[in-house]
């Protein structure tokens, strides 16, 4: 072989493996490569912000982009890699989490009903309690971890399965490839929310599920600056009456969030693993500590569902609950904080620290949050990724002012 037919195949496969992807195989490579082609018009490695709103039509020729509210280039080629490293086929981009929650809502019909797992992100738990009947859904919530009760909440009309794991703000594990067994026989759809593992760390598409849908605002964004949500399927009729109600709904988002986002992605895995580092060395620590009554984290051998969640998912991710003896002291444990920010959210670079009784499911029936546990005694840390040490400090002088606290009324 001459020496330039030689350099001829490598530049051919190396166009192969950077541009086609024929031969990508790693979830690193295909969030820095899929969907991020170079732009022809200029050579750029990096695809370009597309801001125009509409685009020139050819009568004879059918078109790629008509107008912006139902495709853009730069949502495209976000759309593209998400999809990719969720497992699926297609991928919606919306403006936000829940927008992409209402997107999936809409294949329903009135008179269908929905099964949920009673422990969810409390803006879906309130959609469903609140919106669902309006629109003629009935929705039933049980404590999916148990597939009995699952199994017998099912009724004839029953379409949609709806569930989260590790789930909000309790990290309960469900058993999904269970949950899938009972419902595809039935022909029942089943949707997950994957914004607490990410695709880095859990494919529901793959084993089973028929939807994801992510608040890209968090993990995937990675850095507290964008609003937006997804939806991601490998079923041609569900992504056809989904991509037609974003369009009708007007629920897309911009191109600079977008342009953000996919910027996200490229640096997902390696945001993910340190902040899954850090929160695995910061939650044996918080379960080891005497002013801590109960500490929630996946990760931990002794959690509840820890073996099931190793068995479907290539992580724990890196949110951690812990609960106190009493609402005075994790109150004074949030404010004593002081490199965790107070707010909610998740996913970002930094590590934030927040009271789900009092913001996120604040509005949830007292019944039902007395049940889930979700009382003041109980706090939420989303672990950044930030260095170990300095969060540690931070964890174990906010525990001092507890205990501080604790001796002046002994």
């Amino acid at each position: 072989v001459s020496t330039q037919s030689t350099w001829g195949l490598l530049i051919y496969m190396e166009n192969k493996l950077i541009h086609s992807h024929e031969f990508v195989r790693g979830f690193a490579t295909l969030a820095i490569h899929e969907g991020s082609n170079v732009d022809p018009a200029t050579g750029a490695v990096i695809p370009p912000i597309h801001v125009s709103s509409t685009y020139e039509v050819e009568l004879d020729t059918p078109p790629k982009f008509i107008y912006g509210r139902f495709d853009n280039p730069t949502r495209s080629c976000f759309e593209k890699t998400l999809a990719a490293l969720e497992k699926g086929k297609y991928c919606i981009a919306t403006s936000s989490g829940m927008a992409a929650f209402s997107l999936v809502f809409h294949v329903l019909k009135p008179g269908d009903h929905v099964v949920a797992n009673e422990d969810l992100y409390g803006g879906t738990t309130n959609f469903l309690l609140e919106l669902a009947k309006d629109h003629g859904v009935t929705v039933d919530c049980v404590d999916m971890r148990d597939l009995k009760a699952l199994e017998s909440a099912i009724k004839p009309n029953t379409k949609m399965v709806i569930g989260e794991s590790p789930t909000n703000p309790t990290l309960r594990i469900l058993d999904i490839p269970g949950i899938v067994s009972i419902c595809k026989p039935k022909k029942i759809l089943t949707m997950f929310d994957n914004t607490f593992m990410s695709p880095c760390l859990q494919n529901p598409l793959a084993i089973g599920v028929d939807i994801v849908i992510h608040s890209c605002t968090k993990y995937i964004g990675g850095h507290s600056d964008i609003i937006m949500g997804a939806v991601i399927t490998s079923d041609d009729e569900i992504y056809k009456k989904i991509k037609k109600y974003s369009g009708l709904l007007g629920c897309c988002p911009g191109p600079h969030d977008c342009f953000l986002a996919s910027r996200g992605l490229k640096t997902l895995h390696l945001r993910v693993e340190r902040a899954e580092f850090n929160a695995m060395k910061l939650a044996e620590i918080l379960a080891k500590h005497p002013k801590v009554k109960e500490t929630l984290y996946p990760g931990l051998p002794t959690f509840l569902g820890h073996d099931l969640l190793k068995k479907q998912a290539k992580g724990f991710g890196s949110m951690i609950t812990i609960n106190f003896e009493n609402g005075a002291q994790s109150a004074k444990f949030y404010n004593a904080l002081t490199l965790f920010g107070h707010a909610v959210s998740l996913g970002g670079v930094e590590s934030l620290v927040s009271f789900p009784t009092k913001i996120t499911h604040k509005s949830l029936p007292e019944a039902l949050k007395a049940k889930l546990g979700v009382t003041d005694t109980m706090v939420r840390l989303a672990i950044g990724i930030e260095d170990f040490e300095d969060l540690r400090d931070d964890l174990l002088k906010a525990l001092e002012a507890v205990q501080n606290r604790i001796n002046c009324f002994t």
